[in-house]
């Protein structure tokens, strides 16, 4: 973990009011806790186990955002403690987390996962798809009052065309304000515009992210 690069990460964010999520998936407790005692408290992790034994050991006040693609079977495991889903990608899976929810006595706060990048191997709906499901949640809302849809993410194309990129996480933005204008409008708490990573976040934030998941700067390659 590189201290240094933490102090200039997150004196970037905060100047532009974007959160930074530390990507620790992989990652030891070591590093976690290193970055912990400098005062961060928002890591994200992709894998359902690994999350659930790394909460057991780590600090409570840690804020746990599951970033990966989110199995229905598995929702229940981080229900009682998660701070925010990024990667709801079906009306199913919104479903699952109201019910784990709800026997949690929670409210847990979601994004939608937005699917722009080229890439097959990335999960998430098409812009009419997330229309279908919000329209499907406003009609049901009264049945989903321990959710908070709280925005959108999504993942630009690993692509070295600066262009493309910059296009896909302006379709994200872009799908994000409609959204906000469709289904939100007086809801403040619709907020959230998770988009960008290690290769491509200052391009995020200048498109219009809140939230940017950085890994292999805070942390080095993975092993």
């Amino acid at each position: 973990m590189n201290p240094d690069q933490y102090s200039r990460l997150k004196e970037e964010c905060e100047a532009k009011n974007v959160t930074l999520i530390a990507v620790s998936k992989i990652q030891p407790l070591s590093a976690i806790a290193e970055l912990y005692k400098l005062g961060h408290r928002d890591f994200g992790e992709n894998y359902v186990q690994e999350l659930v034994e790394k909460e057991a050991d780590l600090p409570k006040d840690i804020q746990w955002h599951f970033i990966g693609h989110l199995q229905s079977n598995k929702v229940k495991l981080i229900a009682p403690f998660v701070h925010l889903i990024h990667a709801v990608d079906s009306f199913r899976l919104l479903q699952e987390i109201e019910k784990q929810a709800a026997k949690n006595g929670r409210t847990i706060d979601v994004l939608l996962q937005l699917h722009v990048a080229t890439e097959d191997t990335k999960y998430g709906m098409d812009e009419n798809e997330l229309m279908t499901c919000l329209e499907y949640y406003t009609a049901q809302q009264d049945s989903f009052a321990h959710i908070r849809i709280r925005g959108l993410m999504g993942m630009a194309s690993f692509s070295d065309d600066e262009n493309q990129v910059r296009n896909e996480l302006k379709q994200i933005h872009t799908a994000f304000t409609q959204m906000k204008q469709t289904f939100f409008i007086g809801k403040p708490s619709f907020d959230t515009c998770s988009m960008g990573m290690s290769g491509d976040y200052k391009t995020a934030i200048e498109e219009g992210s809140t939230m940017v998941r950085i890994g292999s700067m805070l942390f080095g390659a993975r092993k």
